[in-house]
């Protein structure tokens, strides 16, 4: 006996949606992956270490007049030698509780930046290289020239950098930022030691397991942080770096103070003081005089002139005047019989000349 299989429309229906389905699920994984879209980074929670310009754990050296904009701590060490004639803007903690806390909120920090992923992989030289947001994974990092860091239009983009070794600039070299980035959320994870060489303008947190050299007149926006070993400065200036709130805070905080402020006093208080002031002066005032004034005056002073004289005009007709009122009738008079004596003159000498 032989059985026979018989194609069914709803077998080939399934198959068909089973294809589909595995489709999606190709593309979710490639959408979900490192290759696919990811989500904006969230910064590095640097906790009470932020209050420092540097932190060391045996030393801070100095030499020349360098500036540090925040504090400065050592912990387990106690010693800063060359302050002054180094200044410090904050305040110096050397061994004591404050500065120990500093220190374990920095291995928090260095741990988390550390263990970012997804990461980008990178080639040692940094400079000539334009970067985005993200975490990047470096060997040994060394910068010459300029590296510059893109935050497309987000000050609160993050950069992260995770350098297995040591990280090295060239005299001179610089780190620049365009389209609002944040020296504040940059942070350099170095796995031991960091020297920026003579002239170096430097931006970012730097984060090192063992030591940190500024070497002559390097700059820094950012901060210097051993966990470790010692921070070696030399007339240097490290200031406190610019931290730009996230797009979303602002956008709330001054959409709404400003728009209740601008949109109930403003326009309350404007709105009556003119309206109410100004129709009530010029409505009055200017009405009451020209309508009183003018009319007044030309109605009875023209009115009781013209009036009299027309009146005495009226007197000769009830006979109370005589002489005046004949006085047209009699030059009327004198004018006819001088007109008729001068017509017989005429007359009289034509009829004399003709006989």
């Amino acid at each position: 006996m032989t059985t026979k299989l018989f194609s069914h429309p709803g077998r080939a229906a399934m198959s068909a949606l089973a294809a589909v389905a595995a489709s999606g699920t190709a593309v979710a994984v490639l959408i979900f992956s490192g290759t696919g879209a990811r989500a904006a980074e969230a910064p590095v929670d640097l906790g009470t270490a932020a209050n420092f310009s540097v932190l060391a754990g045996t030393t801070v050296t100095n030499t020349g007049p360098t500036f540090l904009a925040q504090s400065l701590g050592v912990s387990p060490g106690n010693t800063a030698p060359g302050f002054p004639p180094g200044i410090v803007g904050g305040e110096i903690h050397l061994g004591d509780a404050v500065a120990l806390q500093a220190k374990n909120d920095l291995t928090t920090a260095y741990n988390d930046a550390a263990g970012r992923t997804p990461f980008t992989n990178l080639p040692a030289e940094l400079g000539g290289t334009t970067l985005l947001p993200g975490v990047y994974r470096i060997g040994a990092a060394q910068l010459t020239g300029t590296l510059t860091l893109d935050s497309q239009g987000d000050p609160a983009a993050v950069f992260i950098f995770q350098i297995a070794s040591t990280l090295v600039t060239a005299p001179n070299s610089s780190v620049v930022f365009i389209n609002g980035s944040s020296p504040c959320n940059v942070y350099w994870q170095v796995g031991s030691s960091a020297t920026l060489d003579t002239g170096t303008r430097f931006m970012g947190n730097i984060l090192a397991q063992t030591s940190i050299t500024m070497n002559t007149g390097a700059t820094l926006q950012g901060r210097a942080l051993a966990q470790t070993g010692a921070v070696t400065l030399d007339t240097n200036t490290i200031n406190a770096p610019v931290c730009l709130q996230p797009t979303g805070t602002p956008t709330q905080t001054p959409t709404g103070t400003p728009t209740g402020q601008p949109t109930g006093t403003p326009t309350g208080t404007p709105t009556g003081q003119p309206t109410g002031t100004p129709t009530g002066q010029p409505t009055v005032t200017p009405t009451g005089q020209p309508t009183g004034t003018p009319t007044g005056q030309p109605t009875v002073t023209p009115t009781g002139q013209p009036t009299a004289r027309p009146t005495r005009t009226a007197l000769p007709v009830t006979g109370s005047s005589g002489g005046e009122a004949l006085l047209p009738v009699l030059t009327g008079i004198g004018s006819v019989a001088v007109a008729t004596g001068a017509a017989l003159l005429f007359l009289y000498r034509r009829r004399r000349s003709e006989s």
